[in-house]
């Protein structure tokens, strides 16, 4: 009887998610770097940011082996995928307190963040430093409406409450 070759292996089962880092570091790590890059984009057109000299080692990311438009394109797919990192189970913020996953203002932020990066990367894609410029604007007030409500507290203890 000949096997298909679905049934020739089984599946492994998923990996089980993990949590690494917190709250600080997930932003520091990926969302604040991301972020940046499209605000870059507002000021300095992409297209026009020539190459580094060595673009594997540039540290403008806009002049790198992946730079220009496809930065900020890239950019804008890991805010929205780092949304979805905002949602796990087990996080905690930077003071100790597990992020605020069962409040509905979280998912409806995260939710935002996560469109704010989709915008701008329908912006990039168009490779039009205007629309880049009205997405950046989606983004900074997505960020806003979680700050005010979550991290800008004069007391860290305060935060993620």
């Amino acid at each position: 009887m000949a096997q298909t070759p679905n049934s020739a292996r089984p599946t492994a089962p998923a990996p089980a998610m993990q949590v690494k880092a917190d709250l600080r570091q997930l932003m520091r790590g990926i969302l604040f770097p991301a972020s940046n890059i499209i605000f870059a984009a507002q000021s300095e057109n992409p297209a026009d940011v020539p190459p580094a000299k060595d673009p594997s080692m540039a540290t403008n990311p806009l002049a790198s082996t992946y730079g220009k438009w496809e930065a900020v394109e890239n950019s804008s797919l890991a805010i929205a995928e780092a949304a979805n990192l905002l949602m796990l189970p087990g996080r905690k913020c930077s003071n100790g307190r597990p992020v605020p996953l069962q409040n509905a203002d979280w998912a409806k932020f995260v939710q935002g963040l996560r469109d704010a990066g989709m915008t701008t990367y329908k912006a990039a894609q168009s490779k039009n430093q205007d629309k880049i410029v009205d997405a950046a604007d989606v983004l900074t007030t997505a960020c806003a409406n979680c700050h005010e409500k979550y991290r800008d507290k004069p007391n860290l203890a305060d935060r993620c409450k």
